[in-house]
C-alpha cells in the first residue's frame, strides 16, 4: 500500500494576548481538519501559562493531525509589563524574527498565517521564501480604520504621537459603524505618549507592507461586514464566526476553564441568567467592582460572573469570598469560563461584555443580546456595531465620575430583557451567522478558498 502523502505544514503566529491566541488556535483546528500540520507559535511567557492551564492535557485534534506548540522570547524580560501593548509590540520583531526564520527553514514551512499585529513577519517573504496570509483578530472595520490613519494624520485629526488634535466623528461608509477620534483603538493601548507614538509609526509603516501578503483572513462574515471587507487593500477571506472544537482540547487559554458553571446553568430557568465577562485585559478598581457587584444583586436575576485572577486592582480574595457567600443561591462567580458553551446555553438571557471582537462574534453566533461596557482598543467600535447598526444591545453609561452605578446596571438589565425587538434582531443575526459557516455558506466557502491557497507552493 502506498504511503500517504505528507501533510502540508503551516506556521500560525498570534500576537501574544489571549484574544489573539484563541481565534488563531480555533483556525488551527480547522486547518488540521483539512489535512494540515500546524506549528503554533507562542511567546515563552504565554507558552508556560497555556501549559499550566492545560494541567497535563495534550492537544489532539479529532482527526488525528498535529498542532505543535513552540515558543520564543518576547523581548520583555522576566519582569516586563506585558499590559503595555505599545512597548510589547515594539520589542517583538527583534526578539522573534531570528527564531521564526530558523524554524521556517528547518521545518520547511511554506506558509505562515500571521496575526496582523505580527505583520513584521512579512520581512521574511523575500529572505526565507515563505508566503504569508494575514489574520485579523478584530473586525474588518477596524482594519479599514487602520488603513485610514495616514489620512487622519494628514487631515490634522490626530498627530504622529498618537494625540487627538480634532475630535471628529469618523465614518468610512454608511454600512459601517462610526467612532469618535478619541475612541480610536490605538490611543488607549500605549501607556505613554512615547509608546503610543511608536505604535502609530509602526502601524503606518506596516500598512505599506500588507501587499506582500497573499490574503487577509478575518473572523467575521460577509453578511455583516461586506462594506468594510471591500475597503481592504488585498483580497480578504471572511471565515467567521470561528468556534472552539467541540470534541477536543483547544490549547490557547491562559487560565483553566471552570466547568462547574455548566451544571449550575442547567439548574436555572430558560432565558433567566445574566452572563458577565470582560475578557482577558479589562481591569476594574475597587469602586467600580463594588458597583458592578451591587448592580448584579439589585437586578434580581441569577447571574454568572467571570472574575479572572487579575481583574480587580487592589481587591483581595477576601472580598471575592465574602461576595460569593453573600450571593450563594443567586449568582455564581468563577475565575474563567468556557464562554462559547455558556453563551450557547438556553438559560443565558444576556451578555454584559467588554465587546472584544471574539466575544462579539460569539454572542452574535449564539443570538445573545448585549449590554455593552467597552474598556479600550477596538471595543468602542464593536459597541457601535452592536448598538447602532445591528441594534442587538444597549450601552451601559457611566456617570459624571466615570463610574457605572448599580442603578444603571439594574435599569439596563431590565430594559434589555424587556425589549422584544432586540431579542428578535439578535436571533435573526444568529441565523445569518450560522448560515454563513454551514456547508455552502459564505464563510464556509471562504474557508475552503483559504485551504486551497495554503496548499499552493
Amino acid at each position: 500500500m502506498a504511503a500517504s502523502p505528507p501533510r502540508p505544514r503551516v506556521m500560525v503566529l498570534p500576537f501574544p494576548a489571549q484574544g489573539h491566541v484563541m481565534p488563531l488556535m480555533e483556525l488551527s483546528h480547522r486547518l488540521v481538519d483539512h489535512g494540515f500540520e500546524v506549528v503554533f507559535v507562542n511567546t515563552d511567557f504565554n507558552h508556560a501559562r497555556i501549559l499550566a492551564a492545560m494541567a497535563g492535557e495534550t492537544v489532539t485534534p479529532a482527526c488525528g493531525g498535529t498542532i505543535d506548540l513552540v515558543s520564543f522570547p518576547d523581548g520583555m524580560g522576566p519582569d516586563g509589563d506585558r499590559t503595555d501593548i505599545g512597548k510589547l509590540l515594539e520589542g517583538l520583531p527583534e526578539a522573534m524574527l531570528g527564531g521564526l526564520e530558523e524554524t521556517i527553514r528547518s521545518k520547511e514551512i511554506r506558509w505562515v498565517v500571521a496575526d496582523v499585529s505580527m505583520s513584521f513577519v512579512l520581512e521574511l517573504v523575500p529572505t526565507a521564501g515563505v508566503r504569508v496570509a494575514l489574520f485579523s483578530t478584530f473586525s474588518a472595520a477596524i482594519f479599514a480604520l487602520r488603513l485610514h490613519v495616514p489620512k487622519m494624520i494628514e487631515d490634522g485629526i490626530i498627530d504622529e504621537t498618537g494625540s487627538v488634535k480634532r475630535n471628529e466623528r469618523i465614518h468610512l461608509n454608511p454600512k459601517m459603524p462610526a467612532i469618535d477620534a478619541t475612541e480610536l483603538p490605538w490611543f488607549s493601548l500605549g501607556k505613554s505618549q512615547e509608546s503610543r507614538g511608536a505604535m502609530i509609526q509602526s502601524l503606518v509603516k506596516n500598512n505599506q507592507t500588507f501587499r506582500l501578503a497573499e490574503t487577509i483572513v478575518c473572523n467575521t462574515f460577509r453578511e455583516i461586514e461586506s462594506a468594510a471587507l471591500a475597503l481592504l487593500p488585498i483580497p480578504a477571506l471572511a471565515i467567521g464566526p470561528l468556534e472552539a472544537p467541540k470534541s477536543t482540547l483547544a490549547a490557547g487559554h491562559f487560565w483553566a476553564e471552570d466547568e462547574t458553571c455548566l451544571p449550575w446553568l442547567d439548574a436555572q430557568a430558560p432565558g433567566s441568567v445574566v452572563y458577565v465577562a470582560f475578557g482577558s485585559l479589562t481591569v476594574f478598581d475597587a469602586e467600580r467592582l463594588q458597583e458592578l457587584a451591587d448592580g448584579l444583586v439589585l437586578a434580581g436575576r441569577p447571574f454568572l460572573w467571570v472574575v479572572r485572577p487579575n481583574f480587580a486592582d487592589g481587591v483581595g480574595e477576601g472580598w471575592l469570598d465574602a461576595f460569593r457567600r453573600r450571593v450563594a443561591g443567586e449568582g455564581l462567580v468563577v475565575g474563567w469560563a468556557p464562554q462559547q458553551r455558556v453563551l450557547a446555553h438556553p438559560s443565558v438571557a444576556c451578555f454584559v461584555s467588554h465587546c472584544g471582537w471574539n466575544s462579539t462574534m460569539e454572542g452574535v453566533r449564539h443570538g445573545v443580546p448585549f449590554l455593552c461596557w467597552p474598556y479600550f482598543a477596538d471595543q468602542f467600535l464593536n459597541q457601535s456595531y452592536i448598538c447602532d447598526l445591528w441594534r442587538t444591545g444597549l450601552r451601559i453609561r457611566a456617570d459624571e465620575r466615570g463610574v457605572v452605578t448599580k442603578e444603571e446596571i439594574r435599569g439596563k438589565v431590565a430594559h434589555l430583557l424587556g425589549d422584544e425587538g432586540i431579542k428578535a434582531r439578535a436571533l435573526s443575526l444568529k441565523n445569518a451567522a450560522c448560515a454563513s459557516v454551514a456547508d455552502g455558506g459564505s464563510s464556509h466557502q471562504d474557508l475552503l478558498k483559504l485551504v486551497n491557497l495554503l496548499r499552493e507552493d
